[in-house]
């Protein structure tokens, strides 16, 4: 099974609404998928729904204090 490569996006220290503005702005020119990071649950949060509603399926991993969403169609 072959690893799709996702771009990547680094929204930690941002505050809202910037990491969903840059993720929505992100997937514009991925539109098969995105690994975001984010330092908040608020950002997590709001990127989840946000991609959840844009029909993405959302998967979180935590690593310490970051959380990672990788984001697939």
């Amino acid at each position: 099974m072959c690893k799709l490569k996702h771009s990547t996006i680094d929204a930690r220290g941002r505050s809202c609404p910037e990491p969903v503005l840059m993720t929505k702005k992100a997937l514009s020119k991925s539109p098969e998928g995105l690994e975001v990071l984010v330092d908040n649950t608020t950002a997590k949060e709001n990127i989840s729904r946000f991609a959840g509603n844009s029909g993405y399926k959302v998967e979180v991993a935590q690593k310490g204090s970051d959380y990672i969403l990788i984001l697939t169609k």
